[in-house]
């Protein structure tokens, strides 16, 4: 049905990865491989963190929520990206699309927020070591949680609500892999004023502050450790916030070279391999850069395949 040069949009063509016939089946074995390195690499630690009873602490409750939302994440976009690249025509359906662009939006902002308690918790252990344990009490890091999860579900649906009732053009052309918000506002026939200022106000919010408040809460950590004479000590710490700040900066990384900095005439090209990093690459990294760096989750992993052994 077409009015006024509007249409109503049954589907979307997803065309954000230009691949060539002959490479499709490589890029097919690679992005099934990331997308299932990611899945064991995130189960591993939510299981890890679930049976060793030495690792029930704040940090370790927070990245077990983490690992829960690199994996949700992924999987928002992976399995439908695998199918498009099956398929001969790279679509999904309008009620797909909208729903897809909800759980982006909330995985992603779920990890900024996750990302900023982490970050809280690192400097009450470093700089409020003696009130640590009354600080961070199990009630508080579920608030902590369940706060993040209520804000971010809540900003989402209204995002998707304020599009939902948006009309469409006749392209349904989208130049991304998944439904990206900005993507689909570019295609709509409607007024998205209120669209673009909910996006500027509530985006500061959920993204610009909490990304101020973890470089806040690193910059006392430092200013704590240079107080400090030890070397031990020192190397303790940054070992302890080693893996966070590496997390902290491939994810911030990523998205301010998309939205900060100017992409010129290859913005579709950068926009999908920038995109691709923090919905994909960043989620199957994470699993590693803590597993890697952490001695207690080595130390786990080596208990629970002992025990295992032994049972068998």
């Amino acid at each position: 049905m077409t009015m006024n040069n509007q249409t109503v949009i049954s589907q979307f063509l997803l065309l954000g990865l230009h691949i060539p016939p002959e490479h499709q089946h490589l890029f097919y074995a690679l992005f099934l491989a990331m997308y299932l390195t990611t899945v064991l690499g995130n189960l591993i630690i939510i299981i890890l963190i679930l049976l060793d009873s030495r690792l029930h602490t704040p940090m370790y409750f927070f990245l077990s929520n983490l690992s829960f939302s690199d994996l949700c994440f992924s999987s928002v976009t992976m399995p439908k990206l695998l199918q498009n690249m099956q398929s001969q025509v790279p679509s999904i359906t309008y009620v797909g699309c909208l729903t897809q662009m909800y759980f982006l939006m909330v995985f992603g902002g779920l990890e900024i927020f996750l990302l900023l308690v982490m970050a809280y918790d690192r400097y009450v252990a470093i700089c409020l070591p003696l009130q640590y344990s009354s600080i961070m009490s199990p009630s508080l890091c579920v608030c902590l949680v369940l706060l993040s999860w209520v804000f971010i579900l809540l900003y989402s649906m209204l995002h998707t609500l304020l599009l939902a009732r948006l009309s469409f053009c006749e392209d349904n052309v989208i130049p991304h892999f998944f439904c990206d918000i900005s993507a689909l506002l570019k295609l709509a026939c409607s007024d998205i004023y209120i669209n673009e200022l909910m996006i500027f106000i509530l985006g500061g919010l959920v993204s610009v502050i909490p990304f101020l408040l973890i470089i806040l809460s690193y910059i006392q950590i430092v200013s704590s450790i240079l107080r400090v004479s030890s070397t031990k000590v020192i190397h303790k710490v940054f070992s302890t916030c080693g893996s966070h700040l590496s997390v902290v900066s491939l994810f911030y990384g990523t998205i301010i070279s998309l939205y900060i900095y100017p992409s010129g005439n290859n913005s579709t090209v950068k926009e999908t391999v920038m995109a691709m990093m923090y919905t994909v690459v960043t989620p199957m990294l994470n699993p590693f850069i803590y597993s890697l760096r952490n001695r207690d989750m080595k130390e786990a992993l080596m208990r629970v395949l002992c025990k295992k052994k032994i049972s068998l």
